[in-house]
C-alpha cells in the first residue's frame, strides 16, 4: 500500500471512532506496526490534522478536520449511490433533498471517471411498500437533534383508541415497511417505540427533556442488547 493511501485509510478509521482508540488497534486494521502507526500520525498531525492523544493512551480526530477529495473504490461508491437513493426514495421530502445534494457534493469533487461511476444507476431502489405517514417526520427529527419533548396523538396498536403521550424522542428507526420513534413515554415510565404512520399528530412541548439523548440511547441499547457504534 502507497504511504499516501495508507495515511487517507488511517485518518477513515479515526473518523469511525468516536472515542480515543489505541495505536495497537489502529495497526491491527491497517496491517502496519504500531511504530508505523505512530510515525504516520505525527505526519498528519504536522500536514495539520487536529489529532489528540499520545501512545500508550489511544488517539482521536477532532471535530471540524475535513478530509481532501477522496479516491473510492467500486464498491464504495455503489454503497454511497445505493444508500443515498434508498433515502431518497424511502425518506420524507426534506431528508430526500438532502440526499440528493449530498450525493450531487459527493460528485462534484470526483474526477471525470469516478464520477461516471457515480450517475450509473446500476442499483436500483424500489418504491416504498407500506402504510403512508401522515405526521411530519422532519418534526420528528428536529425534535430529537433538539432533546424537545414530543406530544404525540397516537393511534393504539390493538384498537383502544386514540392516546396522548408526552415522549421524549432520542431516534428513528427505518425497516423495510414501517418506520419507527424511540422515545421515553413519561406516561409509562419507560422506553416505547412509536410506529410514524400511527402517529396521528405531534407537537413541540417547547420543553427540552431533562436527560441528554446519548444517555437515554445508550441505557435503550443496554436494555435491547444493541451494540452501539465503535
Amino acid at each position: 500500500m502507497a504511504r499516501s493511501e495508507r495515511l487517507l485509510d488511517l485518518l477513515q478509521l479515526l473518523r469511525r471512532y468516536r472515542l480515543p482508540v489505541t495505536a495497537q488497534t489502529l495497526a491491527d486494521e491497517l496491517g502496519v506496526s504500531v511504530r508505523t502507526v505512530y510515525r504516520d500520525i505525527a505526519s498528519l498531525q504536522l500536514q495539520g490534522a487536529d489529532i489528540a492523544g499520545e501512545p500508550g493512551m489511544g488517539y482521536q480526530l477532532r471535530p471540524g478536520f475535513l478530509l481532501p477529495p477522496l479516491m473510492f473504490a467500486d464498491e464504495e461508491i455503489e454503497a454511497l449511490v445505493l444508500g443515498m437513493r434508498w433515502v431518497e426514495k424511502r425518506a420524507d421530502s426534506r431528508l430526500a433533498r438532502a440526499a440528493g445534494n449530498a450525493l450531487a457534493k459527493v460528485a462534484a469533487v470526483l474526477p471525470d471517471d469516478l464520477r461516471r461511476r457515480l450517475e450509473d444507476e446500476t442499483l436500483l431502489v424500489g418504491p416504498a411498500d407500506g402504510p403512508g405517514i401522515a405526521v411530519d417526520m422532519a418534526a420528528l427529527r428536529d425534535a430529537i437533534r433538539l432533546q424537545r419533548k414530543l406530544v404525540l396523538s397516537y393511534r393504539d396498536v390493538n384498537g383502544g383508541g386514540d392516546s396522548r403521550r408526552v415522549v421524549w424522542p432520542f431516534a428513528l428507526g427505518f425497516f423495510e415497511k414501517v418506520q419507527v420513534l424511540a422515545a421515553w413515554c413519561e406516561l409509562r415510565q419507560d422506553f416505547r417505540h412509536f410506529r410514524c404512520d400511527r402517529i396521528l399528530r405531534c407537537e413541540s412541548a417547547d420543553e427540552r427533556y431533562p436527560r441528554r439523548r446519548q444517555v437515554l440511547l445508550k441505557e435503550w441499547r443496554q436494555r435491547l442488547g444493541i451494540a452501539g457504534p465503535a
